[in-house]
């Protein structure tokens, strides 16, 4: 179950990047910037590279990511996790290999539907509460006590490229969870099986009591 709650974490730490609003006043630089992350972000159709991701007790995993727009998307952690989530533009599969579970979503009830939309534009949400432009990154706070239970979502920005490169989400007892994505790519063409979920495994498994 640790494998799944972390897979769960980047299912939706990474999707809340495209739920983000504004609910406080922003300055004109502030505007800007949230203005050129969404123009960024509108413009990727394909992007992958790798990610790692640390804990509260400073645990550590990482694997790698995939993501065609609109609706498709594979997390997939590296050994000894034995984890991977799948959207594939309908639903949502969050696999553990060892245990051998499926849990299945519909993509329109998880974060991860704003990620693989076709389009972003941050600055038409009600859910950011600061930006912070800082000389070498742009800091996004985002709180939204429905999804994330009283905690906030930190989203970090280059400040040039306006790429996203990490995000921390700190729950209600203060705690905190880091991903950071490197090596990332975009407009590749990716193979349509990375996004393929396994509807036979997953019914068989719910058959079993699984």
């Amino acid at each position: 179950m640790i494998a799944v709650r972390r897979a769960l974490a980047v299912l939706t730490l990474i999707g809340a990047v495209l739920i983000a609003g504004m609910a406080a006043a922003l300055t004109e630089e502030e505007r800007t910037a949230l203005a050129a992350i969404s123009e960024k972000f509108s413009g990727i159709r394909t992007m992958n590279g790798e990610f790692v991701q640390f804990g509260p007790s400073g645990e550590r995993t990482q694997g790698k990511f995939y993501i065609a727009r609109p609706g498709k998307v594979r997390f997939q952690y590296d050994p000894p996790t034995p984890v991977s989530v799948i959207a594939d533009g309908d639903s949502v599969l969050i696999h553990d290999r060892k245990l051998q579970t499926y849990d299945l979503v519909p993509l329109s009830k998880t974060p991860l539907r704003f990620l693989l939309d076709s389009d972003l534009d941050l600055t038409r949400f009600e859910l950011v509460r600061s930006v912070q432009v800082e000389p070498d990154l742009i800091q996004v706070v985002i709180v939204d006590n429905s999804r994330f239970a009283g905690g906030r979502l930190t989203l970090f920005f280059d400040k040039e490229s306006y790429e996203l490169r990490q995000w921390t989400v700190t729950d209600q007892q203060g705690l905190d969870t880091s991903v950071a994505i490197y090596n990332v790519e975009t407009g590749n063409r990716l193979s349509a099986d990375l996004f393929k979920i396994n509807y036979s495994a997953v019914t068989t498994r719910a058959r079993e009591g699984r």
